[in-house]
């Protein structure tokens, strides 16, 4: 059990402290321009778009560096749609329209992505956002593999969720109207199909098992980062009982943590997952830029405030997870109790 500080402890203090830091964000927000608040994030999606008929033309040489610069270019843009573009659409970041809203999740989330953007929402929106770090809600319990040993996970198992994704979301269609699942799974065998049909009459591979390994390398370009930045930004950190968690602003600040900035996984993943991911459990409408815009203003409150505002390195992470796998992927986490914040 521990105390937070010298937080107020008393829930209105804990309600009068996260409404004075959303007047402060609102601040940022109204004074920011459109193309603060949308138009960045919206620019890298589609120069990310019009990349991909470089990519696939270059893996039409026999040159070995410029099919290499082929494959990083179709694995980044893929993870940048797939990752920042289903992120931003299912928050609802990239446009104030809930109708505009509705279509780019369906566009990055389904086509893209090949996943299910009804599950998306629910699994992401409602329950990891609402439920941050509370066990069996929110808690990131679905990244957790008991039965794969440290190095199995760490390193072999992100070959397998370009696989594993359409499989789930397959799964999942069982749970939802006939009408959404006919429609989910038409787009998602659109973007698989497409981008095989692209591989075999743009790029020029010979046999469909070619293409298909094409398909599986350029999707798993970045998935080793993709799965160890969704363990290394929650999972060790404090666990909460579902009848004693605590207030949203201790619970995003003691759950919740930030990388600092890496200029691939920035583009790629987009600021609310990398180095502004507190910024974004706070204030999950934001875009990525404007996430990065308020990150000043959200540490120096939180600082002040003498709230945690959690930092770390992609290696001192990656090594913590290493020397400690079981403690913190095998075993049942510890329930951190914070005194008089329930």
């Amino acid at each position: 059990m521990e105390p937070a500080r010298d937080a107020p402890l008393e829930s209105g203090g804990a309600e009068a402290l996260l409404g004075e830091l959303e007047a402060l964000v609102r601040d940022v927000v109204r004074a920011s321009s459109w193309w603060e608040r949308h138009g960045v994030d919206c620019a890298i999606l589609a120069l990310s778009l019009f990349a991909l008929p470089a990519g696939f033309l270059c893996l039409r040489s026999e040159n070995v560096l410029v099919f290499a610069l082929g494959v990083t270019i179709l694995g980044v843009c893929h993870y940048t749609l797939t990752v920042k573009g289903s992120h931003l659409a299912i928050h609802g970041a990239l446009t104030e329209s809930k109708r505009w809203s509705k279509i780019w999740a369906l566009f990055f989330v389904e086509v893209c992505t090949a996943f299910t953007a009804e599950y998306g929402r629910y699994g992401h929106v409602k329950m990891h956002h609402g439920y941050t770090n509370v066990l069996g809600l929110g808690d990131s319990s679905t990244w957790r593999l008991p039965f794969l040993n440290r190095y199995v996970y760490m390193f072999l198992a992100p070959f397998l969720i370009p696989i594993i994704t359409p499989l789930v979301a397959v799964e999942r269609l069982r749970k939802v109207e006939l009408r959404a699942a006919l429609r989910t799974f038409g787009l998602i065998l659109l973007g698989l199909y497409s981008h095989y049909w692209l591989l075999l009459n743009v790029s020029g591979f010979k046999s469909p098992g070619s293409a298909l390994a094409c398909m599986l390398l350029t999707r798993s370009l970045l998935a080793h980062p993709y799965l160890h930045v969704n363990i290394f930004q929650h999972i060790g950190l404090p666990m909460f009982s579902q009848d004693k968690k605590p207030r949203r602003i201790h619970m995003m600040s003691l759950g919740v943590l930030n990388l600092p900035r890496l200029p691939v996984l920035d583009w790629a993943f987009g600021h609310s997952i990398i180095s502004c991911h507190v910024e974004h459990h706070l204030f999950p409408q934001l875009s990525d830029n404007m996430c990065l815009k308020v990150k000043p203003v959200v540490s120096q409150f939180l600082h002040e405030k003498q709230l945690p505002y959690n930092e770390d390195s992609y290696l001192a992470r990656f090594w913590l997870f290493l020397s400690r796998y079981e403690e913190l992927m095998v075993q049942a986490p510890p329930i951190t109790e914070l005194v008089g914040l329930q």
